[in-house]
């Protein structure tokens, strides 16, 4: 049984960083695409940024370039959202996400088979 579990949330202030961890287990994920999203209250779900594991050619959504980096760590099958410079703006639950049999990263919602529960980020002003 797939399942993905995310950690790291918390209550930080506006310029600090955070980082969130996804945990992958019950599937070797390589060559899949695994992607961060996240759901501000009020909003749809949105894509923050992801990449096809083992590929150095992660994709970020315009508001994540220069701030947020997704990443891997292969000791155990992990997935990383770094966030530096955080703004109130990036309050929200945030997601991974895996899509199997992957052929590249979508940025769609609809494309991915497998969800965390996700982790609460709340930048205070």
């Amino acid at each position: 049984q797939v399942r993905l579990a995310e950690s790291g949330g918390g209550l930080v202030q506006a310029g600090d960083s955070l980082s969130l961890s996804c945990v992958i287990s019950g599937r070797v994920v390589i060559g899949e695409a695994v992607s961060w999203f996240r759901q501000a209250p009020g909003k749809e779900r949105e894509f923050v940024a992801g990449l096809q594991w083992g590929s150095e050619k992660p994709i970020h959504a315009s508001f994540a370039e220069g701030r947020f980096t997704v990443s891997t760590g292969n000791a155990r099958m992990t997935l990383y959202l770094h966030m530096n410079n955080l703004k109130p703006e990036d309050t929200a639950v945030y997601f991974c996400a895996l899509q199997v049999l992957s052929s590249g990263v979508p940025t769609t919602t609809g494309a991915y088979d497998h969800w965390g529960p996700g982790a609460q980020v709340t930048v205070s002003s």
